[in-house]
């Protein structure tokens, strides 16, 4: 490694990042952590400079939600979540499934899945979850997201409620994004600035993006990151669709459960013998936000918090 690094300065080790230790490292390796990602590593010129004009547009219009929509093809097709999907639709991510070798869990059982809460909320869902936290119709929303699964008849729910829905596209001269088109890296890097910039986060399923746009939000002075319970949501979305749960009581039940999911100081879980289901240290780098205070005063044992 040494004489790579020598020539290169920089070295990339592909496939790390979860990999990493989140616990039981020195205060100052873990704040070298912090200044490092949250302050030394940045962006292309090309994508800062075109991320910067996305945030600018959105701010001139007034405070906007980033809904990360993981409704997209691999991610559905990999998870084997097809809820709200046709017949002909689970078919062709059954067989995008089957295509990958490397892919060794092939026959799925979506809803069982969708139950315990390891689904991406579908835009349908995500609707619903947005009107019962209390956004009308005046909210402006930007998408961050790939191509939805289903394209726009998956989101005439989402549009009908909320009609000031921008994405990427919507909002730049079709000649700023053809050098970014065909790279999905870097057009996330794109949705990435959005989403740290936006007023309000809200992930539909907690991947890595998710994860690291959480923290990034966290070391900016816990900024609001809403992040669903999908678990408790599937059962409360169930109730109310099914006609057992009025919507009174199933927004209600939705503020209620997402009280202490805002973003706020707690705790990272710390689980010995087994890192990989711990809390991600970049998601909640609690060494890196106690600046000039007592950490034990800003993230008590209280606050403690399961994610799903």
């Amino acid at each position: 490694i040494l004489p790579l690094f020598s020539k290169h300065k920089v070295v990339h080790f592909n496939r790390t990042d979860t990999r990493l230790a989140n616990n039981g490292i020195q205060l100052d390796l873990q704040k070298l952590r912090c200044r490092v990602n949250f302050q030394g590593l940045k962006f292309t010129p090309e994508i800062e400079t075109l991320g910067y004009k996305l945030v600018r547009i959105l701010q001139d219009k007034g405070p906007f939600v980033a809904l990360h929509l993981r409704y997209e093809m691999d991610m559905l097709a990999f998870s084997g979540c097809t809820h709200g999907c046709t017949v002909e639709e689970a078919e062709e991510l059954k067989r995008l499934r089957y295509a990958y070798p490397w892919w060794r869990e092939k026959e799925i059982m979506s809803e069982e899945r969708r139950q315990q809460g390891l689904c991406p909320l579908t835009p349908e869902e995500a609707t619903l979850v947005l009107q019962a936290l209390g956004f009308d119709k005046e909210t402006q929303i930007y998408i961050a997201s790939g191509e939805i699964f289903g394209s726009e008849r998956r989101l005439a729910s989402l549009r009908a409620a909320f009609p000031h829905i921008v994405k990427k596209e919507t909002i730049l001269d079709p000649a700023e994004l053809p050098q970014f088109q065909n790279h999905s890296s870097q057009m996330a890097a794109l949705d990435f600035m959005v989403s740290v910039a936006s007023n309000t986060f809200i992930p539909t399923y907690y991947g890595n993006m998710a994860k690291v746009v959480e923290g990034h939000r966290r070391h900016l002075g816990f900024k609001r990151s809403i992040l669903p319970d999908r678990k408790k949501l599937v059962e409360l979305l169930d109730l109310h669709q099914n006609g057992t749960l009025p919507w009174n009581d199933f927004a209600l039940a939705v503020r209620e459960v997402h009280e202490k999911r805002m973003g706020q100081p707690f705790r990272r879980r710390i689980i010995p013998d087994k890192p990989k289901e711990e809390d991600y240290f970049y998601a909640n780098p609690e060494e890196c936000l106690c600046e000039g205070t007592k950490c034990e005063d800003l993230v008590g044992p209280s606050n403690s918090s399961t994610l799903h």
